[in-house]
C-alpha cells in the first residue's frame, strides 16, 4: 500500500486505509481509516520526556503533561476537554516516558471534529493559570505518594540511582511537592515560569507525531487535521539526544541487596548492551530473551524449578533509548532458592555459556520469525486508542514502512550480531538486584527519593567462574522444534450469520453455550469450562486447597504448555468462589491437543509433595502480602466481603495454611471432584460437532468409564452467587486500619446500592454515571485536590447493580473524603436540574454509541457473553434491550431516579461506605468512631454477623435452568 513513495507494511487481515501527509508546520501525521468502528482516537506524540528535565526541577516534564488538560485560550472552561470527552462516550490519559510525552483519546465517532479541535489546543494556547498549577502539583505528589511503597518502582528508581550522576538515566521522573514546589521557592524559582518556558523550548510541532483514527474517508480526516493543527508553532527545535553510557566501571560487577516492601525473595540481573533498536530487523534480544526466558525440558528455568528454586523467570531488553539499553533477566526465588543465590548466579552463566557453545542457530531464528509473521498478519483488532499510543510512539524510532510493526518482525538472520549482543552479557558488566526481607537490618545505605534501604558489594568474574564449577549439574540444552505452531490457518464455513450464542448441548454434567465466528474471520477460538464443585469453596480450608489444586495442575503442565504459550495458544486454570475455571485460547488448529491435555492432569491429579511445599510457600506469600495492597483496593476487598454472601477473609485463609499438608489435598481432590457441574462456552473459528466433542470428551474422562471420578450434581446442590440486600433509608459503614502501618494513604469506597438487573433501571443508572463521572474527577480531584485517585464507576456484583466512589488521599481522613463526597452530591443534583434537554439529549445518545459499539476481537465479544453465562442472567441481547429501554428515558426520569436512589437523604438510598485509615489519619480513627451520628447512620461491626443478619437477593445462578434437563 503506498504511501507517497513509501509502502507501509500492514497485516494481510487489515482492511483499514492509511495515509502519511506532512503539515506546513512540519507536524508528521498518519491519518487512518476505518469505516467499521464505532470510536474515533487520536495521539500525539511530544519528542520530549523526562531526561529533559531542567536540574533541581525533577517531574517538570510529567507535570506538564498534567498541565496541558486544564484549559486553553479558545476553550477557556477549566477541565471542559474530559468534560467533552467523557459526555460523548470516550476517555482520555496522557503518559510520560524518558524521551516522549504521549497525550492520546478516543471518543464517539460523531463527535470526534470538535474533540480534535479541543484536543489540538494543548498543542496551540494552552492556558496554564497559577492556581491550577499550584493544585496540580498536589495531584503530581498524590501520584507519588502511590507509588512510594511499590516494590516496583522502588526497585527501577534504584537501578537509576545506581549509574552515573550527569546521566538523565539517574534522574528522579515523577515529580513531588518538594521538587516541584518546596526546593524550587526556596531557590526563588517560580515553577510556573518554568513549566511555560519547557512549553516554549520543547513543545515544537516539528518534535511532534500524530495519528488520527477516524470513520470518514482518508480524504476528510486529512481535511480535518489541516484545519485543526495547522496552527501548532514550529520552533525547528532539534531532538535532544543524550549520548553516553549511564553505567560507568563503578556501576558494573556489583550485588546489590535490597530490603523489599512485599514478602518474597527476588533476583533481577541486568546487563548493558547495544541498544536492540538499532538491529531491529535482525531481533537480538527477542532471540536471546526467548531462549533465556524459556520455560521448557532443558532451559534455565527448568532447572531452577526441578531443583525447588523459582518460581518465575522472565528475559528480555527494556528501558531502552537509541543510544543506551539494558537486556534483563528476573527471577522470583524460593525461600530454598534464595540459600542458593550462588549456584544459581553460576547456572544463569552456565546457560549463557551454553548458547555460546551452541552458537546462534537458523532453525530457532526461522522459527521464531515465523511465530512473530503469523502474530502480525493475524492480530487481533484492539481499542482505536491503544492502537494509535502504539503507532504514534513507533513514528518516533521507526522509518515509515515499519510504524505499524515497528520490532515485530525480524526477518534477517545475522549471527553476527546475535552473537554480539550475546558477548555483552558477561560477568564483566553484570548488575545484580537481589531483593530479600532477609536483609532487614544488614544494610548500610539508603535511595534518596523512595527510601528504599541497600548494600553494595563487587562481583568479579573470577568468583563468577569459581561458583561456575561448584554449581550442581543440570542438563541445560536448547529447546526441541514447537510442535504447538499451526499450520492450518484456514476459516471454516459459518453455518449462519450468528449474532448471539446458542445452548447447543446439554446433559445432567453440562451445558454448552456455542456462538461461531462470523464477525472477526481468524483461526482462533476461546474455550471456557467453568467447573461448579460444591465442595471447592465451603470452608476456607476448602478455598485454599482449591486454590493450590489448580496452581499445581498449572505447575505440572508448563514444560509442555509453554511451547503452546510461545505460538500463540494460550491456557489457564483458576479457581473460583464456586470450584475452578479452564480457558483456552488462540489459535484453533491445535487448541483442542492442548485442552484435553489439561483434562487428562485434572482428572488424573496427583500431589507431588515437593511441589505441594513450593506452591505453599508461594501462596502463602501471597496472602501474607494482602496487607500491601493499596489502601483503596482494601477498601473495595471489604466492600466485597460485606456484600458478596458465602465468601472468606483473607486472613482466614492465611490462618488455615500453616496446618495443610500434601496429604490433606490428596484427600480433598477426590472429594472435590465427586460432584460438579460444568458450563461450557466455546466461539470462533471451531464448528459445532468440534465443540459438541471437545464437551463430550470432558464428559467421558470425568463421569465415565468404570471408576468414574465424578458425579451429576444433586439438584439441591447447585450453586448459587447470593449479594446482600442493603435495607432502605441506611447508611451503613465499615471502618478499618490500613493494614501497613507504614503506608500513608487514606480511603474510601462510597457505594450506592440501587437494584438487581432491569434493564429499564440498568440505563438509569448508567445515565446517571456518565453525566456525573466528570463533574466528580473535576470537582474532587482538580479542585479540591483529594486524591490522585478519584474514580466514580459503576459496580456490578452478580447482577446487583449500584454505583461507587473511590478515592484515595493523604490529604483528609476516610470521614472527611466521605463529607465531599456528599456535598459533591447535593452540588450535582442542581446541576441536573439545571441540564438542558439539548445535554440531555447528547448524553443519551453518547450512552447508545457506546452500547452499539461493536466488539473488537473474540476475546472481547467472549468475554461480555462469558460474564452473562457466568452471573446466570443469560441475557444474550443485553445492548439491544437496553438502548431500546434508554430510547424511552426522560430527563424527568432521570431526576426521579437521582432523587430516589442518589440524593443525600433520600428514603430509598441504600449506601455502604468502606473508610480505612491511612497512618497519617490513624488518631482520626478512633475519634471517627466515637462520633454521634443521625438515626439513618448504621456502624458495620463485625461483617459476618452483619451479613448473617441481612436478606439476600435472589441468585440468577443455579436456578430452573440446570434442572430442566
Amino acid at each position: 500500500m503506498a504511501v507517497g513513495a513509501v509502502e507501509i507494511v500492514k497485516p494481510r487481515t487489515d482492511k483499514r486505509e492509511y495515509k502519511n501527509v506532512i503539515l506546513n508546520n512540519s507536524l508528521q501525521v498518519l491519518l487512518i481509516s476505518d469505516p467499521e468502528t464505532d470510536k474515533c482516537a487520536a495521539s500525539m506524540n511530544v519528542c520530549v520526556g523526562s531526561f529533559s528535565d531542567p536540574k533541581g526541577l525533577e517531574g517538570l516534564a510529567h507535570f506538564l503533561e498534567h498541565m496541558l488538560f486544564y484549559a486553553s485560550e479558545k476553550y477557556p472552561l477549566e477541565d471542559s476537554y474530559s468534560k467533552y470527552i467523557t459526555e460523548h462516550g470516550g476517555s482520555t490519559n496522557a503518559f510520560t516516558s524518558s524521551e516522549q510525552t504521549n497525550y492520546y483519546f478516543d471518543v464517539n465517532a460523531d463527535c470526534f471534529e470538535e474533540a480534535l479541535d479541543r484536543f489540538a489546543q494543548f498543542f496551540i494556547k494552552p492556558l496554564m493559570s497559577a492556581d491550577a498549577t499550584t493544585r496540580e502539583i498536589k495531584a503530581v505528589d498524590s501520584e507519588n505518594q502511590k507509588n512510594l511503597l511499590s516494590d516496583a518502582w522502588r526497585m527501577n528508581q534504584l537501578q537509576k540511582h545506581l549509574s552515573a550522576e550527569d546521566h538523565p538515566y539517574h534522574k528522579f521522573s515523577t515529580g513531588n511537592w518538594d521538587t516541584l514546589e518546596v526546593r524550587p521557592k526556596s531557590k526563588g524559582v517560580d515553577t510556573r515560569q518554568e513549566l511555560l518556558k519547557f512549553y516554549e523550548q520543547n513543545y515544537s510541532s516539528n518534535l511532534m507525531c500524530l495519528v488520527l483514527y477516524g470513520k470518514e474517508s482518508l480524504d476528510n480526516i486529512e481535511s480535518q487535521v489541516n484545519n485543526k493543527f495547522q496552527d501548532i508553532s514550529n520552533r525547528d527545535r532539534r531532538s535532544l539526544h543524550f549520548p553516553g553510557q549511564p553505567c560507568m566501571s563503578e556501576h558494573l560487577q556489583i550485588i546489590v541487596k535490597t530490603v523489599p516492601i512485599r514478602q518474597g525473595h527476588k533476583l533481577r540481573f541486568t546487563w548493558p548492551v547495544t541498544p536492540g533498536i538499532l538491529h531491529y530487523k535482525e531481533g537480538p534480544s527477542r532471540y536471546l530473551g526467548h531462549l533465556i526466558g524459556h520455560e521448557g525440558e532443558g532451559s534455565l528455568f527448568y532447572a531452577l524449578k526441578k531443583l525447588g528454586w523459582a518460581t518465575s523467570l522472565s528475559a528480555g531488553e527494556s528501558d531502552g533509548t537509541r543510544e543506551f539499553s539494558f537486556f534483563k533477566v528476573n527471577i522470583d526465588l524460593t525461600d530454598a532458592g534464595h540459600e542458593h543465590f550462588e549456584d544459581i548466579v553460576a547456572l544463569l552463566f552456565k546457560y549463557i555459556r551454553v548458547l555460546q557453545q551452541s552458537g546462534v542457530c537458523k532453525w530457532i531464528f526461522d522459527e521464531l520469525s515465523a511465530i512473530c509473521e503469523t502474530a502480525f498478519h493475524y492480530q487481533d483488532k484492539i481499542r482505536p486508542m491503544d492502537y494509535v499510543v502504539n503507532v504514534a510512539s513507533n513514528m518516533q524510532l521507526y522509518p515509515t514502512r515499519d510504524w505499524l510493526a515497528g520490532s515485530s518482525l525480524p526477518s534477517m538472520f545475522n549471527p553476527d550480531i546475535i552473537q554480539s549482543m550475546l558477548n555483552e552479557l558477561s560477568p564483566d558488566s553484570v548488575r545484580v538486584f537481589w531483593s530479600s526481607m532477609k536483609f532487614e537490618g544488614q544494610t548500610d545505605k539508603t535511595e534518596p527519593w523512595y527510601g528504599t534501604a541497600y548494600s553494595l558489594e563487587k562481583i568479579t568474574r573470577s568468583v563468577v567462574e569459581q561458583w561456575i564449577e561448584r554449581a550442581p549439574d543440570q542438563h541445560l540444552h536448547l529447546p526441541t522444534p514447537n510442535v504447538f505452531i499451526p499450520t492450518d490457518l484456514a476459516l471454516k464455513k459459518a453455518q449462519e450469520k450468528a449474532l448471539l450464542p446458542i445452548l447447543l448441548r446439554r446433559s445432567p454434567y453440562s451445558r454448552l453455550w456455542y456462538k461461531s465466528d462470523s464477525t472477526f474471520f481468524t483461526p482462533k477460538a476461546y474455550v471456557k469450562i467453568d467447573f461448579n464443585c460444591p465442595f471447592a469453596g465451603n470452608s476456607p480450608e476448602a478455598e485454599v486447597l482449591t486454590d493450590i489444586f489448580t496452581r499445581l495442575v498449572t505447575d505440572y503442565l508448563n514444560e509442555y504448555a509453554y511451547y503452546a504459550q510461545v505460538a500463540g495458544l494460550y491456557y489457564a486454570v483458576n479457581h473460583t468462589d464456586n470450584g475452578f475455571q479452564v480457558t483456552v485460547v488462540g489459535y484453533n488448529h491445535k487448541l483442542k491437543i492442548l485442552l484435553e491435555t489439561v483434562i487428562e492432569k485434572i482428572a488424573n491429579f496427583e500431589v507431588k509433595p515437593d511441589r505441594f511445599s513450593v506452591i505453599k510457600e508461594s501462596i502463602t506469600k501471597d496472602y501474607q502480602n494482602f496487607k500491601f495492597q493499596q489502601p483503596y483496593q482494601q477498601a473495595m476487598y471489604y466492600c466485597s466481603l460485606i456484600l458478596q454472601d458465602q465468601t472468606w477473609p483473607w486472613s482466614d485463609q492465611l490462618e488455615a495454611l500453616p496446618h495443610l499438608e500434601a496429604d490433606h489435598l490428596a484427600k480433598f481432590y477426590p472429594l472435590m471432584i465427586s460432584r460438579t457441574f460444568i458450563e461450557c462456552y466455546v466461539a470462533g473459528n471451531i464448528e459445532p460437532n468440534e465443540a459438541e466433542s471437545m464437551i463430550q470428551h470432558v464428559e467421558d474422562v470425568l463421569y465415565k468409564g468404570l471408576d468414574p471420578k465424578s458425579k451429576a450434581l444433586f439438584p439441591s446442590q447447585y450453586l448459587t452467587n447470593r449479594v446482600v440486600k442493603l435495607d432502605r433509608g441506611r447508611n451503613y459503614f465499615y471502618t478499618a486500619e490500613g493494614l501497613n502501618p507504614s503506608d500513608e494513604n487514606s480511603s474510601l469506597v462510597h457505594y450506592i446500592q440501587v437494584h438487581q438487573d432491569d434493564f429499564m433501571l440498568n440505563v438509569k443508572l448508567q445515565l446517571f454515571a456518565l453525566v456525573a463521572k466528570q463533574p466528580a474527577f473535576h470537582q474532587l480531584r482538580s479542585v479540591e485536590q483529594l486524591g490522585y485517585i478519584t474514580v466514580l464507576m459503576q459496580r456490578n456484583d452478580s447482577g446487583v447493580r449500584g454505583v461507587q466512589f473511590i478515592i484515595q488521599s493523604t490529604a483528609k481522613g476516610p470521614r472527611q473524603i466521605d463529607l465531599r463526597v456528599e456535598s459533591f452530591l447535593k452540588m450535582f443534583e442542581s446541576k441536573l436540574h439545571e441540564m438542558s434537554s439539548e445535554e440531555f439529549k447528547s448524553n443519551v445518545n453518547a450512552l447508545i454509541d457506546m452500547k452499539l459499539e461493536k466488539h473488537k476481537n473474540l476475546r472481547e465479544e467472549s468475554g461480555f457473553f462469558w460474564r452473562e453465562v457466568y452471573d446466570g442472567t443469560l441475557k444474550f441481547d443485553r445492548r439491544d434491550c437496553e438502548v431500546a429501554a434508554l430510547k424511552q428515558v426522560t430527563q424527568k426520569d432521570l431526576i426521579d431516579f437521582f432523587n430516589e436512589h442518589v440524593k443525600v437523604g433520600a428514603p430509598q438510598k441504600k449506601s455502604l461506605s468502606v473508610r480505612v485509615y491511612g497512618n497519617s489519619h490513624s488518631s482520626e480513627f478512633e475519634e471517627d468512631k466515637k462520633e454521634t451520628m443521625e438515626p439513618s447512620y448504621v456502624q458495620i461491626e463485625d461483617i459476618f454477623s452483619f451479613r448473617r443478619s441481612q436478606p439476600l437477593y435472589p441468585s440468577f445462578k443455579g436456578g430452573i435452568g440446570h434442572l430442566k434437563l
